[in-house]
């Protein structure tokens, strides 16, 4: 349920994609104009936004409310992007519609932290993680589908349906939040919750972690089919190059559990982060050895290694950076994810802007960031000896100090 429900934010960018030659058409766009991707670039800064909303607000009313605003958000959202007139309505409805999905983004998080805390958490989150990164293996096909036997706007009527049902079947989730940790939504409740996370080395650390690591990926989703066409032109491979990498992801997130069980969560994320640092080296100096232009199937072979040990990262890195933060999960959620989404988001766009041709760029970027992320995870564990399936309690001295 928590998988699906979170899915939501990933059917809302990868599902558009195929209609954006008709959207051009029926907007009277030039073949090549980049207009209608403001139908991703609003949704996102929608997204961004929202984030900080869902978190304090759960924090006092519960996640049931915050999530279910979500959904009306989401829905109402992708309702007016169907029925608007123009472009432009288009783009505001897609702004709202990133605000609503921030809301399941965020409150599948809280909810996970409530209910799970260590090792066990962990395990969660590598399923919903592992199931939300397949959306984009099979999304876009289901998008093209709907383009091929029915108008384009479907695409955002599928949206509506989708979040109905996912509403619908919630309804029989249980409230998760804690009475205890209620807080208050005082401004100074909120600052006080923030300082919580931000002042938690363990917590910092790890989300700083996510942030680089996110740069990289979100470099690669936006490069990927440049490159594909530009160094290896090889443009008609690209949805199979594309969907092959995402579900090498999402199989390494759903295997995440039996290697938690085996190694602890610490113990994964650091021989993941070894092994993320190991790969980026060796394709770096591919693509230097190579001027930039190596055999696509070795780039495509050291780039699944790369992604897989990104894929472990995630669920992991989640899961410690989330892990003190009990008491206040739901601010705690907001802050992770507006600071790794918008700072990778930043990352990503510089790494973009050194495309020179070459997958060179790309290369040393994920080179750099595996070894911030290794250097991060070593700085939040700097100083702490915990079993390997115990954390602190999220009101010792030791998270709130």
């Amino acid at each position: 349920m928590l998988a699906l429900t979170m899915a939501l934010g990933a059917l809302g960018i990868d599902l558009m994609l195929p209609a954006f030659d008709e959207m051009r058409s029926a907007f009277d766009l030039a073949a090549d104009s980049t207009r209608v991707a403001g139908i991703v670039t609003t949704y996102m800064l929608g997204l961004a936004v929202g984030t900080l909303l869902y978190g304090p607000m759960s924090d006092r009313t519960g996640r049931r409310p915050a999530l279910y605003l979500g959904f009306l958000l989401y829905g109402v959202g992708a309702l007016g992007a169907a029925l608007a007139p123009s472009l432009s309505m288009i783009l505001v409805a897609r702004f709202l519609w990133g605000v609503g999905a921030a809301g399941p983004r965020t409150m599948v998080l809280s909810i996970i932290r409530d209910s799970y805390s260590g090792d066990e958490m962990a395990k969660r989150m590598s399923t919903v993680f592992g199931i939300f990164i397949l959306v984009p293996v099979f999304a876009p096909a289901l998008g093209a589908v709907i383009v091929a036997v029915a108008p384009w706007r479907w695409v955002f009527w599928v949206c509506v349906a989708y979040v109905g049902a996912i509403a619908l079947w919630v309804m029989r989730l249980p409230e998760t939040l804690d009475p205890a940790d209620r807080i208050e939504s005082r401004p100074s409740d909120v600052i006080n919750a923030v300082r919580t996370v931000l002042g938690n080395r363990q917590t910092v650390g790890y989300m700083l972690a996510l942030t680089v690591s996110f740069g990289a990926f979100v470099s690669y989703l936006a490069s990927s089919e440049l490159i594909l066409s530009d160094v290896f032109d090889r443009a008609e491979l690209f949805p199979v190059f594309f969907g092959a990498l995402a579900s090498v992801m999402g199989a390494a997130m759903l295997s995440n559990s039996r290697i938690v069980d085996r190694f602890g969560v610490r113990a994964t994320v650091r021989r993941a982060l070894f092994a993320y640092v190991a790969a980026a080296g060796a394709l770096t100096a591919v693509a230097a050895l190579t001027d930039g232009a190596p055999p696509l199937w070795l780039f495509s072979l050291l780039l699944a290694v790369v992604l897989t040990m990104h894929a472990l990262l995630i669920p992991n890195a989640n899961a410690l950076a989330m892990d003190p933060m009990g008491s206040v999960a739901g601010t705690a959620a907001s802050v992770i994810g507006f600071i790794s989404t918008g700072g990778g988001a930043g990352l990503g766009a510089i790494i973009d802007q050194s495309f020179n041709g070459t997958v060179v760029p790309l290369a040393i970027g994920f080179l750099l960031s595996a070894v911030l992320s290794l250097a991060l995870a070593t700085w939040a564990e700097t100083g702490r000896h915990a079993p390997r399936t115990v954390m602190p309690d999220p009101g010792s001295p030791e998270v709130l100090g």
